[in-house]
């Protein structure tokens, strides 16, 4: 076929649909074609753990014949990735550890299932922070993801894997889960869209979990408007998971097309102080004043409590993963040390080898907070701290519509340069993690990169309000064309 093969990569998921309902390319050749660019591109970046290019090929054949049978939806045939922490059954779910290196698992995960039988197309799995603990994808057992903006430079993390392979062209989409900033911090620093819902919106069954209360899966896209097609596939409630919310899934990609004339926007002043690089500053800036231009609504707020986020979520999310990683002990999957002399050995060296050592120091400081003695002067603090700053964003949401600043205060930094000082690599979190402690969602958008380098804008908004979101974030990708930037390796 004459399709333009060499230009499908670039397309968006709408005009891929379109491409695949028109007869102009098949899903197989499609799946072809981002699995040569996975075998041209995928080493140096490092994008991806598990690459299933034979299943990937039999779903394409599959999705081609509901094509042709009139009985395809928005994602048919579509070439996705799924991050490494989604259970998918047949194929090694690593988690970005030595811990689960071996492990197979024998389901799928909510997630997973909803985009199989939405008909997509599984390339692979991608490469994340060991137990999605990290902000710059270099604690994964698997050796660091590489920015394809500057492969000198990190990510983002956790789900540093799905967002350089979606900014690489290597997928069309990609799911990843955000725990303290881990979809938006890396969609910022790669260029690309990423959203972070509303906790209990999309399902955490088969979701490895880190934080319980704060992980939320979602997706990573090159637009707002392919975001609203992948959500649409993976939202809504699951009898499953105990923390999947009962809410009514909208049409995100009616809600894509919304007036924001008089929208109200919310700056909040902390996130424009002294620690953010004036450069990612004039970026975000520049996008606000196109929101100006829009007929939006700008007010200077603030979120006092903003600055207690990452203390409190270095206890918290600490603390749920001291106790959800109890159960890799080495006895019924994953990681077993050879020849244990007894139960405690085996426990001991097995748990030593197979975690790397950012988990461990979570593990420790989580086990720590939760002992006794220190419970209520850590834990119990922490959840009155939580408190307080999701208080700070129900005050804001009676002024303002949405809240808009920075994704991260900086543009993507070596690989290597901040991973001997842990307090420093927290702080790259600092605008995220307060929306992870009150289950709100939010999108992080490209803007003006800075010196070459992409640069995000996040909007907050209230619950279950992603529609919204994803509105005006269309609205601005519509008059200005920063996500259609790629790598120039691209």
């Amino acid at each position: 076929m004459d399709c333009g093969l060499s230009a499908m990569h670039d397309m968006s998921l709408s005009e891929l649909a379109a491409g695949l309902r028109a007869g102009k390319f098949s899903s197989v050749e499609l799946t072809r074609v981002f699995l040569q660019r996975i075998e041209d591109q995928g080493a140096r970046l490092n994008s991806f753990i598990t690459v299933v290019g034979d299943t990937a090929l039999q779903q394409a054949e599959l999705a081609d014949r509901r094509i042709r049978a009139g009985d395809a939806e928005p994602l048919t045939g579509i070439p996705i990735a799924h991050k490494d922490i989604f259970c998918t059954r047949g194929v090694r779910t690593s988690c970005g550890s030595r811990m689960l290196d071996n492990f197979v698992a024998p389901y799928d995960a909510t997630v997973v299932a909803r985009l199989d039988q939405a008909g997509a197309v599984m390339l692979g799995k991608t490469n994340m922070d060991e137990f999605a603990m990290g902000s710059s994808n270099e604690t994964s057992f698997y050796g660091p993801v590489r920015n394809p903006w500057a492969t000198d430079c990190v990510p983002g993390g956790s789900s540093g894997g799905s967002a350089a392979a979606v900014s690489a062209r290597l997928c069309a989409a990609a799911t990843g889960t955000d725990t303290g900033g881990s979809i938006r911090q890396p969609a910022a620093l790669c260029g690309i869209t990423g959203l972070k819902p509303t906790y209990g919106r999309v399902s955490r069954y088969g979701m490895i979990a880190f934080a319980s209360s704060l992980d939320q899966g979602g997706p990573l896209t090159r637009s707002a408007e392919d975001a609203a097609v992948m959500l649409q596939a993976m939202a809504g409630f699951d009898p499953r998971d105990s923390t999947s919310a009962q809410q009514p899934v909208p049409d995100y990609r009616a809600a894509l097309e919304q007036d924001i004339r008089g929208l109200r926007i919310g700056l909040p002043k902390e996130h424009f102080d002294a620690g953010l690089d004036p450069a990612v500053a004039a970026s975000v800036q520049a996008a606000v004043d196109e929101y100006r231009r829009l007929g939006a609504e700008l007010k200077e707020i603030s979120l006092p409590n903003t600055r207690l986020s990452v203390p409190t979520y270095y206890v918290v999310a600490p603390a749920e993963c001291s106790s959800n990683l109890a159960r890799f002990d080495g006895v019924r999957y994953g990681h077993r040390c050879d020849h244990p002399e007894d139960l405690e050995d085996l426990y001991k060296r097995s748990r030593g080898e197979g975690f790397g050592s950012e988990v461990k120091r979570r593990i420790l400081i989580g086990t720590y907070a939760l002992s006794a003695g220190y419970y209520d002067a850590y834990y119990l603090k922490a959840q009155q701290l939580r408190q307080l700053i999701s208080d700070d964003f129900s005050r804001a949401f009676e002024q303002v519509d949405v809240v808009m600043g920075p994704t991260s205060p900086t543009t993507a930094f070596g690989l290597g340069e901040k991973a001997g000082d842990p307090v420093t690599m927290y702080l790259s979190d600092i605008y995220t993690i307060a929306v992870n402690l009150a289950g709100l969602p939010a999108i992080s958008i490209p803007v003006p990169p800075a010196a070459g380098k992409p640069v995000g804008l996040q909007i907050i908004g209230n619950y279950f309000q992603e529609g919204r979101l994803l509105g005006i974030a269309h609205r601005l990708q519509q008059v200005s064309d920063w996500h259609r930037l790629a790598p120039a390796a691209v």
